[in-house]
């Protein structure tokens, strides 16, 4: 084994943990796994035989690619496809059965995600490092470009911002594939009635970014119009 290799399957036995560091940060598994390749392409620039912890290192390496993608985006002018919503986590058990494909969240569910989502980077960095993965305020600091008592300060209130939620987490995702449920039932059926009673008058149904350059409509208004969509085949 060349020592390239012995670096893949070094990077390869804390894949997963940067991939969860990177998705809590982002909300976006297409983000994440950029951050992650990221983060591979960084160390095999680095003398690995130089890092002494190597899972300490590269979920800094990770943190920081995270912290700077989510800057970026913030600091974008337009967001034409309106407010950005968390990406959910397809569950595995359920295969590529397309009738499951749809708000399946891990263990830190989408309702984190979405408060996670109004927070600062820096806050949302400090408060998932520490809050979330353990890292302690003396490594957090650096990442932020703060003091440890400024970095414990964004913790802090991001903390108090996820539990002054409304929602429970856990409470939230059962709510919400049960919705999936009745509604991937209701559109498998054709039943029209039934998919408009499921859906709140007011839902909106936005397309992601390759649906709208393929020709599909920017968004649909209304719990008849969206119902009407899905009977058609084309939510």
């Amino acid at each position: 084994m060349d020592d390239q290799q012995w670096l893949a399957q070094r990077f390869e036995q804390h894949r997963g943990r940067l991939r969860a560091v990177a998705y809590r940060m982002l909300g976006s598994l297409s983000e994440a796994e950029d951050a992650v390749q990221e983060t591979w392409l960084r160390l095999t620039r680095a003398d690995a035989s130089q890092v002494e912890n190597l899972g300490g290192w590269l979920t800094t390496i990770v943190a920081r690619v995270s912290l700077n993608m989510l800057r970026a985006r913030q600091g974008r002018l337009e967001e034409p496809l309106g407010p950005r919503v968390p990406e959910p986590v397809i569950d595995p058990a359920e295969g590529t059965d397309p009738e499951h494909e749809a708000l399946m969240a891990d263990s830190v569910g989408l309702a984190l995600l979405v408060v996670l989502e109004k927070l600062t980077p820096a806050e949302r960095l400090a408060f998932v490092l520490h809050d979330v993965f353990a890292v302690p305020f003396d490594e957090i600091a650096p990442i932020v470009g703060r003091s440890q008592a400024a970095t414990r300060q964004l913790a802090s209130r991001a903390r108090r911002r996820v539990r002054g939620a409304s929602t429970s987490p856990v409470a939230e995702l059962a709510r919400q594939r049960e919705v999936v449920d009745a509604f991937l039932a209701a559109a498998r059926d054709g039943n029209f009635g039934a998919l408009v009673a499921v859906l709140d008058p007011e839902v909106v149904l936005r397309a992601d970014r390759p649906a709208v350059i393929a020709g599909a409509s920017t968004e649909v208004r209304g719990a008849r119009e969206v119902a009407r969509r899905a009977v058609e085949g084309g939510a």
